[in-house]
C-alpha cells in the first residue's frame, strides 16, 4: 500500500487535480490520498489557506467576513465548475459559512478552524471528481476516523497514540479514501491545526498507522536538491537521502518537506518518495534508513535565518557541579527550546530561535539566570543564522571543516559559531542574518566544485 500526499501546488486548480487523479489511478496500490489546500496558480496568486486566514482575521476584527468569504467560495467554484461537478459548490459554500460564522471562545481555535477548511473541502471536492469519473472515492473526516490531537507545552500539535490503532482502519476501506492534510481534532472535538505544511505531517502519520510500503510526497519539483533552487542555478540533484539527513536539512530551512512530519515513517522504517506531479516519470528522491550510494560527498548545505544567541559566563564554571541543570530548568520553565549549546570552560551559549523569545521573556531569562544560576555575565545577540552541512559520507572524510572554514573566510564571512553533531553528519555555522544566503553559496561553490 502507498500513501499519496499532495501539496497545494499540485491542486491549485482543476488541470492540476485532473493529472493527480491520473497519477492515483495509474497506481492500484495509491488507496489514501492526503490532499492540502489549492496552493498558487502563479507567482501572483495567492493561496486558499492565506485567503481563509483573512476571512478570520476579518471575522474577529468586524464580525462578518463575507467579502473575503466570497473570495473563498470563487476559489472552489472555478475548480469545480472546471471539474463538471457544480452539485459539490453547495456543500462547499455550507461548509466553509458555517465555520466562519460559528461561535467561538478562543480566537486560536477559531482561526484553526477555519484555516483547516481549506484542506476539508478541498477532499471533499477531490472525493467528488473521482466518484463522477467512476472510481468510487471517500471524503475521510479526521474526527470520524480518529485523527486525535493535542497542544504540548509549547503550542505545538501532538498526535494521541490511540490514532494509529484508529486510523489503521483506513487500510480495509474498499473505495479510494482522500483524506484532509493539516487538522486532527482535539478529544472534546475542537480543531487542531499542524503547522504550516503540516499535510506533509498527515500523510506521514496515515503511513505510519496503515504501515505502509511506501508514502508518496507529490510536490511540483523533480529532486530534493543539495542547495535551494533559489540560491544557486542547477543545483546537484539528490537521489537517495537518510532520515537522519533530511531532518537536519528540513531543520535548517529545506522547504520541500515539513521538518516534523519523518517521525512516524521514520520509527516503523518506511520510505519516503518525493515525486513531481508535473513529471511523474522522474524518480524523485528517496528518504530511507539506510542508503545504498552516495551521489557526492556533502549531501546537502541548507541556510535559516531567525535564530539568536545567550551566551553565560561565569569563572569555574566547569567546577560547579549541577551548573548546567540550572540553567537548563530556567529554559524548561519559561517555555523555551533550545536548539544548540557549544560550550567553553567558563562559558556556554545557548542557541534559540526569535520566536520564543520577546524583549520581556528575554529580560525574564537575563534576571533569573543572574540570580539563579550565579552567572556573571550574560549577552543576548539577535541577528544570527544557522547554516548547516549535512552529509552521512563526511564521517569518513577529513579536511570538510577546514575546506568550509577557508571558504567562509574567503568570502568575508565572520564564523560566530562552529559546531559538529556528535554523529559527524552535520557541520553547523552561526553567521550573521545577513550574510546567509551569501554563505550558502560560498559553502557549495566550494564543495560542489562549481
Amino acid at each position: 500500500m502507498k500513501i499519496a500526499k499532495f501539496g497545494g501546488s499540485s491542486l491549485a486548480d482543476a488541470n492540476q487535480i485532473k493529472k493527480v487523479c491520473d497519477i492515483v489511478l495509474a497506481d492500484s496500490d495509491r488507496r489514501i490520498i492526503v490532499v492540502s489546500a489549492p496552493g498558487k496558480r502563479n507567482s501572483d496568486d495567492i493561496k486558499v489557506t492565506d485567503l481563509l486566514i483573512a476571512v478570520a482575521k476579518a471575522r474577529l476584527a468586524n464580525g462578518t467576513c463575507d467579502e473575503e468569504l466570497q473570495k473563498v467560495y470563487d476559489r472552489f467554484e472555478s475548480i469545480a465548475t472546471d471539474l463538471e461537478i457544480p452539485e459539490i459548490i453547495a456543500e462547499i459554500k455550507d461548509t466553509l459559512k458555517t465555520t466562519a460564522y460559528a461561535d467561538y471562545d478562543d480566537e486560536v481555535m477559531y482561526l484553526d478552524s477555519v484555516k483547516a477548511m481549506g484542506e476539508d473541502c478541498n477532499a471533499r471536492l477531490v472525493a467528488k471528481y473521482f466518484t463522477s469519473i467512476g472510481h468510487p472515492a471517500v471524503y475521510c473526516n479526521p474526527k470520524e476516523k480518529g485523527l486525535f490531537l493535542e497542544h504540548d507545552a509549547l503550542g505545538k500539535a501532538r498526535i494521541l497514540g490511540e490514532s494509529y490503532d484508529n486510523l489503521e482502519e483506513l487500510k480495509y476501506e474498499k473505495s479510494l479514501c482522500i483524506f484532509p492534510g493539516f487538522y486532527g481534532y482535539s478529544k472534546d472535538g475542537k480543531i487542531i491545526t499542524f503547522s504550516r505544511g503540516g499535510s506533509d505531517i498527515t500523510g506521514s502519520i496515515l503511513a505510519g498507522a496503515v504501515n505502509a510500503d511506501i508514502y508518496e510526497n507529490w510536490t511540483d519539483v523533480d529532486n530534493v536538491y543539495a542547495v535551494n533552487p533559489n540560491l544557486v542555478k542547477n543545483p546537484f540533484p539528490i537521489t537517495e537521502i537518510t532520515y537522519d539527513e533530511m531532518r537536519e536539512l528540513a531543520y535548517a530551512g529545506f522547504s520541500v518537506l515539513h521538518e516534523e512530519a519523518l517521525y512516524p515513517v521514520y520509527v516503523r522504517g518506511i520510505p519516503v518518495n518525493i515525486k513531481n506531479t508535473n513529471n511523474p516519470s522522474a524518480k524523485g528522491t528517496k528518504i530511507v534508513s539506510k542508503r545504498s550510494h552516495y551521489d557526492s560527498l556533502i549531501t546537502g548545505i541548507a541556510g535559516e535565518k531567525n535564530f539568536m544567541t545567550i551566551t553565560i559566563t561565569k569563572y569555574l564554571m566547569n567546577h560547579e557541579t549541577g551548573f548546567l541543570s540550572k540553567l537548563l530548568q530556567i529554559f524548561t520553565e519559561e517555555g523555551v527550546c533550545i536548539e544548540h549549546m557549544p560550550s567553553g570552560i567558563d562559558s556556554v551559549t545557548v542557541i534559540v530561535r526569535n520566536k520564543y523569545v520577546n524583549q520581556e521573556k528575554e529580560e525574564i531569562l537575563i534576571n533569573r539566570i543572574k540570580n539563579e544560576a550565579g552567572a556573571q555575565l550574560v549577552t543576548v545577540e539577535r541577528n544570527l543564522a544557522i547554516v548547516m552541512i549535512v552529509g552521512q559520507a563526511m564521517a569518513n572524510s577529513v579536511g570538510i571543516m577546514a575546506r568550509a572554514a577557508s571558504a567562509l573566510s574567503a568570502a568575508g564571512i565572520n564564523l560566530k559559531i562552529v559546531n559538529q553533531g556528535a554523529s559527524e553528519i552535520s557541520m553547523m555555522f552561526g553567521v550573521g542574518a545577513e550574510y546567509c544566503d551569501y554563505a550558502v553559496r560560498a559553502l557549495y561553490k566550494e564543495l560542489f566544485k562549481v
